[in-house]
């Protein structure tokens, strides 16, 4: 999935489960399947696009 693509389900991801959790609650089943699911669209994202970026303060260290 490209960057743009996951950004989108993540942000699709994020508003169903606002939604659920307006009308069911935080603990129903239902929020709780769900926000395994952003967790995991979150997760990608971070290995994907965040942990693979080198800083740009990074500063290489004498040997």
């Amino acid at each position: 999935m490209h960057k743009d693509d996951l950004l989108d389900a993540i942000e699709k991801k994020r508003l169903e489960l606002f939604q659920i959790v307006t009308i069911k609650g935080l603990n129903s089943p239902l929020a709780v399947k769900c926000s395994q699911e952003l967790d995991l669209l979150l997760n990608d994202y971070d290995r994907k696009y965040v942990h693979s970026a080198t800083p740009l303060y990074r500063k290489q260290l004498p040997n």
